[in-house]
């Protein structure tokens, strides 16, 4: 085996064990974060890019602009930097917001090697993160609602941020409900009792009302459903979407 992939196995056994073994400690939500990724923060990007299916597919689907003001709440890494491409270089600002230092310190080595001048982390919580009321283009949450115990402050907090006509998009694993929308997968009872089991293990909730809400707040230009390959369980597949929408223009009121 090369030396490049005995490291990645080595990376991949680390972030295993912390997966499966790792106790989560904190008493809030960020020390349980840190405590959870400052282990597996080096293999990071590598493991979850068998594991996070669709993240390139998202930023694909977002018609970025010049100058354009982009907030990527749950960033982690910031590997969606590398997915927007030189599109990252025409925008305006880039806001790349996480409750997690160990991520949010591979994010600030990734822009200072690329030398993103227009690009700033925060450390800071998904729903409290505040720019001016529809001053934002786009808005994205990249696998990380699922992990963000007050989500409904999170989308509202987006939201509120997006101009008129903005982009909300979403890539994240979930389960449907038990009665699917019309269109929708139906997920059978058993499936969706084990993928919430499994993922509640690492504070990841899976909710079916995730992507209800979405529809609701914004005017829909995609939605798909897919399924994606574990690592090291060649035979499983987790579900997962793919949601981009639009704030709605509010309509002129005539008298």
């Amino acid at each position: 085996m090369s030396e490049v992939g005995t490291t990645t196995r080595r990376n991949d056994l680390r972030t295993l064990w912390h997966l499966l073994f790792h106790r989560v400690r904190g008493e809030t939500h960020a020390e349980r974060l840190e405590s959870f990724y400052t282990g597996q923060a080096e293999g990071y990007d590598n493991f979850r890019s068998r594991l996070l299916h669709g993240r390139k597919e998202l930023i694909e689907q977002i018609p970025f602009v010049p100058e354009a003001v982009w907030v990527d709440l749950g960033a982690g890494t910031g590997e969606n930097l590398l997915h927007a491409g030189r599109q990252v270089q025409a925008l305006q600002n880039v806001h790349l917001v996480d409750l997690t230092p160990s991520l949010l310190r591979v994010a600030q080595q990734r822009i200072n090697a690329e030398k993103l001048a227009n690009v700033q982390t925060h450390c800071t919580d998904a729903t409290t993160f505040s720019l001016p009321d529809n001053s934002v283009d786009v808005v994205t949450f990249s696998y990380s609602l699922t992990m963000i115990p007050d989500w409904f402050a999170a989308v509202s907090n987006a939201v509120r941020m997006l101009r008129p006509g903005g982009t909300l998009a979403v890539v994240d694993f979930y389960v449907s409900r038990k009665f699917a929308a019309d269109g929708h997968h139906q997920h059978g009872g058993l499936r969706r009792a084990f993928w919430s089991h499994w993922f509640a293990a690492d504070n990841v909730f899976l909710n079916g009302d995730h992507a209800a809400m979405l529809h609701r707040e914004t005017q829909v230009r995609q939605f798909s459903e897919h399924t994606g390959r574990v690592p090291y369980l060649p035979f499983v597949k987790a579900p997962y979407y793919l949601f981009v929408g639009t704030k709605p223009v509010a309509q002129p009121r005539f008298s």
